[in-house]
């Protein structure tokens, strides 16, 4: 947990054949009031007519699917649990900018797999590209829902111009797998990779005041340390020793190649090898240009008259409804959590939804989606108890953990009825964390002078910490308070798990444990993904039919557009957070980042 810092072509002139008078009439001037009711006329003309076209534009309307049809996954982009409706200016800016400014939602391509594996019209997957963002756990989900996919006996093949580590873990469930003759695959291994700010910081004159509880809670070393601690380097040799054993064990069983093989491939740097090495390690199985592979698709079709699907068509494909009163809710909450803003878990708006979900007698169980590293200590609390209130009306809750469910993520997991993790999901993290900067020395260079009047001893302790540094009395505080979110987080966890808040603690001190290993703990219940969750739901709700309602709903993609015209620039945001932490200190319960290549 941390204590969040400061805790629009001319008009063309028509020609005049008249005579001018030499001396112009004069105009009767517009008054103030009529200036402005023209502005707002003006103004909510053009948003009219602009929502009118916007209305247009992004109107989705159902893809009818053909005889012959080829589901293409594009792997590039950012992959999210969900999507927000297509947004027609995606295409347009990433041509500008030379770049994907596209989010593929993992709800949908799972939904959409499950589609083409049903459906006789759709021959096989096409898996294109290979630039595709993702965590560990969502590229397990979606190499095991094309695995599952292979069993109808339909074709999956693969064509790239390179492969991120990652997206060929994923093309590696292909039946075949075509390549650019000058591209690069990268197979050389995992690395996570932190940054260290203690010497920047000394340089300019910023100390970190450190308060935490966990001795595992890594997310404040870069402010105090140079390096790795000993037990941050033992948590991430598990944790990334365990994602890269399933990497290798599902690329070479998919790939006929020993795993010790394919270490020794990683050892030798595949990503610099030249592309005749991929052929003869069996990466790949032919070197080909992207205008070969029409005919390679027609050859897999069975007829040259196939036809393209892309994941934004194939989501819009009209699922059989049906037709049942009792509800499953899926409720997805994926990034920080935090307690306002505008992306992530904001403790508001997923407040509401559960408060919607909670009214409506319909609903029988729920699946939490959880995919965070944490967050808001506070709004984590008030997340757990709005769940905890689902529970008290008798609702299953069920939680399915994508690649992250640490710190406040477990937090808000931890009481459910039932939890399912991926292998690979990084959970636990059981620890707290609070950051104050001192810019003494800083304000001392740049000759800033704080002055003021305060009615009580402890008055300007928000400002004073940051602009003198705490004395051992304001640290001692501090420390009590993080110490007391510890405690009640233990208790939330260990009262969620039917276990000691001892036992909690043993396991805790911040420590990040593998979905794998955590079952063995007990901080988790089995291994599974979403699918599984759902029919856990449904099992302890003891239902027959029921409908699948997710939330929250899709995302304006207007709303997203005009998040592009935000001017605010990243100095502004640093002032805001610093004004922030100035009237709302609190403790976080976050997960450290850890880029992971």
């Amino acid at each position: 947990m941390k204590i969040k810092v400061v805790h629009e072509e001319e008009p063309q002139q028509v020609q005049q054949t008249q005579t001018m008078p030499t001396t112009p009439k004069p105009r009767k001037k517009m008054g103030c009031l009529g200036k402005t009711l023209v502005g707002i006329a003006v103004y909510f003309g053009i948003c009219f007519l602009f929502g009118l076209m916007m209305g247009d534009m992004m109107s989705t309307p159902k893809t009818e699917l053909e005889e012959n049809t080829i589901y293409r996954i594009d792997l590039k982009g950012t992959l999210v649990e969900q999507a927000g409706e297509e947004n027609p200016f995606d295409a347009l800016f990433a041509e500008m900018y030379g770049q994907s400014t596209t989010t593929v939602g993992l709800s949908d391509l799972l939904s959409n797999i499950a589609l083409a594996k049903d459906n006789d019209k759709i021959l096989g997957i096409y898996l294109k590209g290979g630039m595709l963002s993702a965590g560990p756990a969502s590229a397990k989900a979606l190499r095991d829902a094309l695995l599952d996919f292979k069993q109808s006996g339909k074709f999956v093949i693969a064509y790239a111009d390179s492969y991120s580590q990652t997206n060929y873990y994923i093309a590696s469930v292909a039946d075949k797998i075509f390549f650019n003759p000058v591209g690069a695959l990268a197979w050389d291994g995992l690395t996570a990779q932190k940054e260290y700010y203690t010497r920047l910081f000394e340089k300019i004159g910023i100390e970190m005041q450190i308060l935490k509880v966990g001795t595992f809670k890594s997310a404040v070393e870069p402010y105090f340390r140079t390096s790795m601690s000993d037990a941050d380097r033992k948590q991430t040799e598990q944790y990334l020793g365990g994602i890269w054993s399933e990497m290798k064990s599902a690329v070479g069983q998919s790939r006929q190649i020993a795993t010790e093989q394919l270490n020794t491939y990683a050892d030798e740097c595949m990503s610099l090898q030249p592309q005749e090495k991929y052929l003869a390690y069996n990466f790949v199985d032919s070197l080909v240009y992207i205008q070969e592979m029409d005919s390679i698709l027609r050859t897999y079709a069975g007829t040259k008259d196939y036809k393209q699907l892309s994941t934004s068509k194939m989501t819009n494909v009209e699922r059989t409804k049906i037709e049942a009163k009792d509800q499953v809710v899926v409720l997805y909450a994926e990034g920080a959590i935090s307690d306002e803003g505008a992306e992530g878990i904001v403790e508001g708006k997923i407040l509401k939804t559960i408060k919607k979900i909670y009214k409506d007698d319909d609903v029988k169980a729920v699946v939490f989606r959880v995919n965070s590293p944490g967050g808001s200590a506070d709004a984590s609390e008030q997340i757990w108890h709005a769940m905890k209130m689902l529970q008290d009306k008798g609702i299953p809750v069920v939680v399915s953990m994508g690649d992250y469910a640490a710190s406040g993520g477990y937090y808000i997991s931890c009481n459910a009825d039932y939890i399912y993790a991926e292998p690979t999901t990084l959970t636990g993290s059981i620890g707290i964390f609070g950051t104050v900067p001192n810019i003494n020395k800083l304000r001392e260079k740049v000759g800033l002078d704080i002055d003021g009047v305060s009615t009580n001893k402890h008055s300007a302790l928000n400002v004073n910490a940051i602009y003198r540094g705490m004395n051992p009395q304001e640290t001692a505080l501090m420390q009590n308070m993080v110490e007391r979110g510890y405690d009640l987080f233990t208790r939330r966890c260990a009262d969620g798990r039917d276990m000691s808040q001892d036992e909690i603690k043993k396991i805790g001190e911040g420590r990040v444990w593998l979905g794998k290993d955590a079952i063995e703990i007990g901080l988790v219940d089995s291994l599974g993904n979403i699918n599984d969750a759902i029919n856990k739901a449904v099992e302890m709700a003891q239902l027959g039919e029921y409908q699948l309602v997710s939330y929250p709903e899709k995302k304006d993609p207007f709303e997203e557009m005009l998040k592009m015209f935000d001017t605010t620039t990243p100095e502004e945001q640093l002032i805001m957070q610093v004004r922030e932490f100035a009237s709302k200190p609190r403790i976080m319960a976050l997960m450290p980042e850890v880029n992971i290549q």
